[in-house]
C-alpha cells in the first residue's frame, strides 16, 4: 500500500521542485519520495493553481465520495428492496 502524505509536505515537496535549483531526481531523493510521485504531484499542483485544465483535488475528493454514497444507496436500496419482496410474499392471499 502506497505511503499517505499529508497535504503541507506534498505542497512544500512541490515548491522546492518549482524552483529548479536542483534536479527533480535529487528533490525526491531528499524528500523520500520517488521521481515519478513528485512529478505527479507537480502536475495535480499545477492543475490545482489553474496552470493547465483537469480535475483539481477538490473535485477529485468530491467525485470519490459522490460514489461512495451512491454505492451506500444502492446496497441500501437493494436491502429495501429484498425486505418488500420478503413482507410482501407473506401478505398474498393463500
Amino acid at each position: 500500500m502506497p505511503k499517505k502524505f499529508p497535504p503541507e509536505f506534498k505542497r512544500d515537496v512541490v515548491a522546492v521542485a518549482r524552483r529548479r535549483t536542483v534536479p527533480l531526481d535529487e528533490v525526491a531523493a531528499d524528500f523520500d519520495v520517488a521521481e515519478s510521485t513528485l512529478r505527479r504531484w507537480m502536475r495535480q499542483a499545477d492543475i490545482d493553481d489553474g496552470r493547465k485544465d483537469g480535475l483539481t483535488s477538490a473535485e477529485q475528493s468530491e467525485i470519490v465520495q459522490l460514489r461512495r454514497d451512491k454505492r451506500r444507496l444502492e446496497q441500501e436500496n437493494e436491502i429495501l428492496r429484498r425486505a418488500a419482496a420478503y413482507f410482501a410474499k407473506d401478505a398474498l392471499p393463500k
